[in-house]
């Protein structure tokens, strides 16, 4: 709100406040005395259930020596006053003090009236009730409850009331001095504060709550500033460490392999020593590592492609049914060197826009992983399966209903294996870069970047990677790509 628009409701709201505040006050009071006033009927109703059945003697409503009405003098106290009359209006017993007031005639028209009701009075609760002996009245007590703490309440309600409007009132005066002092000293002062942090490289130690007049204007716009100035600062760094990350663990994943090939060359110089068999396996031997050695090169030049905004794919429309019967082809020849069953299945229809080269990358990628991850006579399952398609009945069952909710309305590319399971813990982060789940580093022909690859390229494609695995099963990873419609 603008400065000038507060300053004028301000004023309006110090005029209304305190009439609204006593009358807020006011009708609290008045509710609480309602309850009160509930309470203490309920308690009084109690109070006499008591009384009743002791009062109700036949005995007690003829005139007799006061020595008599022990019983009923037990029951009365200060609070409590009992009066006995008979049928004509004879008081025959009162717990009143006053001796002379014993005998004395009530008016009858007086003293039934009201009978069998519970009376409300400011101070007292007055209650008259008939007794009956063979159908006839032959006597009525009167029973008055006093309300003292009911009474003291109200004064002091009330008198609470006065003491609070007049804190109210004056809690308005405070607050408009301290809300004047917040709406323009203290944010003027917490944006010299935050300016003169910024400019010293310290972070403000009470940062100020954005408002939405003209001071908090010029805070927002400071702020996104620093915050585009700081976001740059962060990504250099972040980038820094990445590289030093990756030179790291390209040193690390390179060493290996440089060191058998360097092993294998020095032996092949001797080649007096070597068999023609041998010097057959040490030339696959180094051309194995000079192209895993290549593969490694070749992905960390498309994870460092793909960081950059610059990089884009480019989508062209395809018929799906083509498409991935294309895709989903080629893994026959490694799956059936490394002696892998191999199940293929496509139920693809309609038109997608995709990248066909990034695509056939993401599944290379994750193929590979899944053939390096799977041992000889252990199963593959490669599959792509629209929405509208049931999943394949060779999806593992602990995966299934999870797989199901996830692929909603959109096709799915499935890569199962029969493999060692991903720990739970490490089931994310398989898809950050050089990240490698436990025992697969030694396996060797990886970089660590394939799934961070796939990952990249996939969001490319507006979809999304997710990967599943189980102690006794194996692992699921499944790619999700929208589906843009049907051929016309």
């Amino acid at each position: 709100m603008k400065i000038k628009y507060w300053l004028m409701i301000s004023y309006f709201v110090v005029m209304l406040l305190p009439v609204a505040g006593l009358y807020f006050l006011y009708v609290s009071i008045s509710s609480l005395d309602q309850k009160q006033d509930f309470l203490e009927y309920i308690d009084i109703s109690k109070r006499l259930s008591e009384l009743e059945p002791r009062l109700e003697k036949p005995s007690l409503y003829a005139v007799q020596p006061i020595e008599n009405y022990s019983s009923v003098e037990k029951l009365a106290n200060k609070s409590t006053k009992i009066s006995l009359y008979r049928p004509d209006g004879v008081m025959v017993y009162t717990s009143l003090s006053d001796p002379a007031s014993r005998l004395y005639q009530e008016n009858t028209e007086q003293l039934y009236k009201n009978l069998n009701e519970i009376e409300k009075h400011y101070r007292t609760y007055t209650v008259k009730k008939p007794v009956l002996h063979d159908g006839q009245i032959i006597g009525i007590y009167e029973v008055t409850f006093g309300r003292k703490e009911w009474v003291e309440g109200v004064n002091n309600r009330y008198l609470l009331l006065g003491t609070l409007f007049g804190a109210f009132f004056l809690l308005i005066y405070f607050v408009v001095v301290v809300l004047l002092n917040r709406k323009l000293n203290r944010p003027l002062q917490h944006l010299r504060m935050e300016m003169t942090a910024f400019a010293q490289g310290q972070a403000c130690q009470k940062p100020y709550r954005e408002s939405k007049d003209e001071i908090g204007e010029l805070v927002s716009h400071f702020r996104k500033m620093k915050q585009q100035i700081e976001q740059t600062q962060q990504e250099l760094a972040k980038q820094y460490k990445e590289k030093e990350y990756i030179v790291a663990a390209l040193s690390h994943d390179l060493k290996t392999p440089l060191t058998v090939i360097r092993a294998y060359s020095e032996a092949l110089q001797n080649e007096n020593t070597l068999t023609d068999q041998e010097k057959r396996e040490y030339k696959e031997i180094l051309f194995e590592k000079l192209e895993y050695m290549k593969q490694m090169l070749d992905d960390l030049s498309m994870y460092t492609s793909l960081q950059s905004s610059q990089q884009e794919i480019e989508l062209v429309e395809v018929d799906g049914e083509e498409f991935f019967e294309m895709l989903l082809s080629g893994y026959e020849e490694p799956c059936c060197k490394k002696r892998i069953p191999l199940t293929v299945q496509q139920s693809v229809e309609g038109l997608y826009e995709v990248d066909p080269k990034q695509m056939v990358r993401i599944v290379d990628n994750i193929m590979g992983n899944a053939i390096r991850h799977t041992e000889s006579d252990h199963h593959i399952w490669l599959a792509a399966v629209s929405s509208s398609t049931p999943l394949p009945e060779w999806v593992f069952p602990p995966f299934s209903t999870q797989v199901n909710q996830w692929r909603e309305d959109g096709t799915v590319i499935l890569i199962q294996n029969q493999g060692k399971a991903i720990a739970t813990e490490q089931q994310e982060s398989v898809f950050e870069p050089f990240v490698q789940a436990e025992g697969a580093r030694g396996l060797g022909g990886s970089s660590g970047l394939g799934l961070s690859i796939a990952k990249m390229l996939i969001e490319k494609h507006e979809g999304k990677i997710k990967l599943w695995s189980a102690s006794g099963y194996g692992t699921l990873v499944a790619c999700w790509i929208k589906e843009r419609g049907h051929e016309s």
